[in-house]
């Protein structure tokens, strides 16, 4: 596509350009203008030389006369209805991880994996031309999907933006010399792998951000940060955004809304050497000791092993049980049911109060 012919932002149509056409039905297209082409749908057509030379937010008619307002898309719409090789971080969770890693116009950023080229947008937004973004994906046909869509939304594969094809862990350091990222937004399976990789590559102050889904992983890769002891105390949120229904009187929340996506957790890099000093701050649930860890030990929930002296006479009694059950056998022959009981009974409570007599009684409801 040459630069005449490369999407602009603002302006009135002109070929090249994409369009949102949204129909009565808030059923919404996106076409891009080809001079001599048509636009078919169940009711109608639409020519492109028809919206061509219109300014932004006009009201085109199809042959039957149904209406369709012409817009420019926003990256959202695009991001929202573009080709997904793997899951899509969601503008809410972009716009988050712009803020939260402070990425600024002229930065140099690693973004880890590159999944359909959702984040991949926003980053190349906010960063310009003067910035540079790494992005490393392990599967090619992710990093196919995300070139595609990344030159269809600017209309040119940016040159400020590359894609690596592999571990993060072993091609980082090939790419990126030390210290020479300032962000390092990392949304994989597995972050905690790739913590000493992406400290190597920061320069010192310099953000990581890993962008996780479950809390078993935002645990994990919140305790992996701490360990390395080369990074600030992480901090952790998710966001959640819900609509709303607003047409006069009639003002409520949407029934529907987007919830739980994924967590962001933040940290910044230390000075080579640094040791972070330790918080001052009041004993919370998260704090523990070996009295307290003994309090979740089978022994504590009344879960006790039985000492050698209680288990000798156990045995001694068993034996002097067998004895008499033997005797009584050679003497007087079988006994009745009734009668077994009535002399089995006494022996039972008598050993009953001798165990207790020997170790504390321990209830388990």
């Amino acid at each position: 596509m040459s630069a005449s012919h490369q999407p602009q932002n603002s302006g009135p149509f002109r070929e090249g350009d994409r369009v949102q056409l949204t129909g009565p039905k808030a059923r919404k297209n996106t076409i891009t203008l080809e001079s001599g082409k048509v636009f078919h749908t169940h009711s109608g057509m639409i020519d492109h030389d028809q919206i061509i030379g219109l300014p932004d937010g006009s009201v085109v008619a199809n042959t039957v006369g149904v209406e369709h307002l012409a817009l420019r898309p926003l990256l959202v719409d695009f991001v929202m209805s573009m080709p997904r090789g793997a899951a899509i971080i969601y503008p809410k969770d972009a716009a988050e991880i712009i803020g939260q890693a402070d990425i600024f116009p002229g930065a140099t950023v690693v973004e880890a994996g590159v999944g359909s080229g959702a984040l991949s947008l926003w980053l190349l937004r906010a960063i310009g031309p003067s910035g540079t973004l790494q992005s490393f994906e392990r599967r090619d046909e992710f990093a196919d999907v995300a070139r595609g869509n990344v030159k269809t939304f600017f209309g040119y594969d940016p040159e400020n933006w590359s894609v690596t094809v592999g571990d993060l862990q072993e091609t980082l350091p090939i790419t990126a010399p030390a210290e020479s990222v300032d962000r390092v937004v990392l949304d994989m399976l597995a972050p905690w792998e790739c913590l000493d990789a992406a400290w190597t590559a920061l320069k010192p102050g310099g953000v990581i951000l890993c962008y996780v889904a479950t809390v078993t992983q935002l645990s994990r890769v919140a305790e992996a940060i701490r360990a390395t002891g080369g990074f600030t105390n992480p901090q952790s949120n998710e966001t959640m955004m819900r609509g709303w229904h607003v047409e006069g009187l009639a003002v409520r929340p949407d029934h529907r809304m987007i919830g739980h996506t994924g967590f962001l957790i933040t940290a910044r890099k230390l000075a080579p050497g640094t040791i972070l000093p330790e918080l001052k701050r009041r004993a919370s649930k998260s704090d523990f000791s070996d009295e307290d860890v003994e309090l979740w030990t089978p022994g504590a929930l009344g879960e006790r092993s039985t000492s050698a002296k209680v288990l000798r006479k156990r045995v001694r009694l068993a034996e002097a049980g067998a004895q008499a059950s033997l005797a009584r056998d050679l003497g007087s022959g079988p006994a009745d049911d009734d009668t077994e009981q009535a002399e089995d009974a006494p022996t039972t409570a008598a050993d009953g109060r001798q165990g207790d007599a020997d170790e504390p009684h321990t209830s388990v409801h």
